[in-house]
């Protein structure tokens, strides 16, 4: 029985270990033995072990040799096994890393770490996100699923690729849903609209199932929808066709001179927004004050919020309250 139980917990091992493991034990059985065989050559276990490495990975060196016939015979079994033992670990050492890169690239692989962003739909959009997030943090850790990618090097981009459905537990698991900090879901613009935002709430409906306090930022196209993807659960709601008809607007009817299209990326680019509550000493004071009151913070007050109304570039005079909230521009360097 007890031959048994080692034999299966053997084979459970990971086939490298394994592998290690039975080069050790003979590598250290020819050191014990030639030991016994020619102690005056082999003083001690350890110049046995010694020995049996040396001549096991052909390398060699000569300062202990046997002399008997028996010696020399441990010898050339020694080189017959020890040294195939130890390039067949090598070979399946090598293999192991193609394959692991392969799996990789193919999003087969699950997700290890923690503290990271996953990103669902692979696209345009998200691989400019990317680029963007990179250029911020370098360290940052994001975790991309998605089903219709066939294949995708980390070489070129280095995330960490799932293929799958992400409307799927197994998916979800793969890339540590529970140990995640964001979820940022994009729109599949290959389907329909009406599909796309469906399938996008599917997706946040399993995401929020699996992880009740995680921040999810859903892309939904159909103004309709946005209400579903609330409940389905989604902290952010992006609706990308509201801001692309905003910004037409804004070039169709600029000054000759203005530049809205450029002048919003550049914005996006270099500055943060932000919102905090109105400080205290500012209660009762004109919008004018607050922007004066923040400005040695490198920090440009645009609007404010009140009642849940935005209010943006307010009158100067403009009369601030208790609950009101200010808005704002950083830069990104005084975020970080």
């Amino acid at each position: 029985m007890g031959i048994e139980l080692l034999r299966h917990i053997y084979f459970r091992i990971p086939v490298l270990i394994r592998l290690l493991l039975t080069i050790l034990l003979v590598m250290v059985s020819f050191g014990i033995l030639i030991h016994f065989v020619e102690p005056n050559q082999f003083p001690t276990f350890f110049d046995g072990i010694w020995w049996a490495f040396v001549t096991g990975a052909t390398v060699g060196y000569g300062d202990y040799t046997p002399l008997s016939a028996t010696g020399r015979i441990i010898g050339i079994l020694l080189m017959l096994t020890g040294a195939g033992l130890i390039t067949f670990y090598i070979s399946l050492f090598a293999a192991s890393t193609i394959k692991y890169e392969r799996d990789l690239s193919e999003g087969i692989v699950s997700y290890k770490g923690s503290g990271h962003i996953i990103c669902i739909g692979w696209n345009e959009r998200t691989r400019k996100l990317i680029e963007m997030a990179f250029k911020v943090n370098s360290q940052l850790e994001i975790v991309l699923i998605d089903q219709s990618l066939g294949h995708l090097s980390y070489q070129h981009y280095p995330v960490h690729y799932i293929q799958g459905d992400p409307t799927e537990d197994i998916t979800l698991e793969k890339a540590k849903l529970k140990d995640a900090d964001q979820v940022i879901i994009t729109a599949d613009i290959t389907e329909s609209e009406p599909q796309a935002d469906k399938y996008t709430i599917l997706s946040t409906v399993a995401i929020r199932g699996n992880n009740e306090s995680i921040p999810i930022i859903a892309e939904i196209l159909t103004k309709r929808q946005i209400v579903n993807a609330q409940r389905a659960g989604a902290t952010t709601i992006i609706r990308p066709n509201d801001f692309i008809s905003t910004l037409l607007y804004h070039e169709l009817f600029r000054e000759e001179e203005a530049h809205p299209f450029e002048s919003i990326l550049s914005l996006l680019m270099e500055q943060q927004f932000f919102q905090i509550n109105l400080p205290t000493t500012m209660i009762n004071n004109t919008f004018w004050n607050a922007v004066n009151y923040f400005k040695d913070e490198r920090c440009m007050i645009i609007g404010l919020m009140r009642n849940d109304e935005w209010l943006i570039n307010p009158a100067h005079d403009f009369i601030l309250e208790e609950k009101d909230s200010l808005i704002g521009i950083k830069s990104w360097e005084d975020i970080k």
